[in-house]
């Protein structure tokens, strides 16, 4: 599939449009997989425009169903996505006790309550801390950025009584691993 009549619809700017408010009727499907690793493959190559990755990543979301589309006013084509579509790439404390967190798209996001850090598997099933985005998307912590925030962790307790090592940012306890070092998440 040609991308540029997609790309044609998108605001150059880079801003987030409403997909969430977007319903169209055209539906297909398209032969793009965001790799575990963050990489966009379309059609079997990796695509190495990072403005047009950024571009297209405004336009995607997450359908209550799991699948994952990118969206227009005109048509929505789905994706095939093998872990989370982003990936937290830096993490830095603020002065106003918050934790600030950039994606591999350069979203900055709040570590807070809006924005937790849960626990979940990757395909690979290691129990690796997550944290919503927007329109149903997620973004997978990087390892590197994992030990990073390991080093600034404190202990504390889970709702469900086991031990586990997490931040404390805006007012919210936010996990990164289990302290027993049971791999499982749930």
């Amino acid at each position: 599939m040609d991308l540029e009549p997609l790309v044609a619809q998108i605001d150059p700017e880079g801003e987030i449009p409403p997909v969430g408010d977007w319903h169209p009727e055209h539906e297909g499907e398209m032969d793009l997989v965001i790799a575990a690793d963050g990489r966009w493959i379309h059609e079997g190559t990796i695509m190495s425009r990072p403005r047009l990755v950024r571009l297209l990543s405004t336009i995607l979301r997450r359908e209550a169903d799991g699948r994952h589309a990118l969206v227009t006013p005109a048509e929505k084509q789905l994706i095939r996505v093998e872990d989370r579509p982003f990936l937290i790439v830096d993490a830095e404390p603020g002065a106003d006790g918050l934790w600030w967190l950039t994606t591999n798209m350069g979203d900055r996001l709040a570590l807070d309550a809006d924005h937790p850090f849960t626990l979940s598997e990757t395909p690979a099933g290691e129990c690796v801390p997550e944290v919503p985005v927007r329109f149903g998307l997620a973004a997978r912590l990087g390892r590197n950025v994992f030990y990073r925030l390991v080093e600034e962790a404190a202990s504390f307790t889970l709702d469900d009584g086991r031990e586990a090592l997490g931040l404390h940012s805006g007012g919210v306890w936010h996990p990164l691993g289990l302290v027993d070092g049971d791999t499982a998440c749930g």
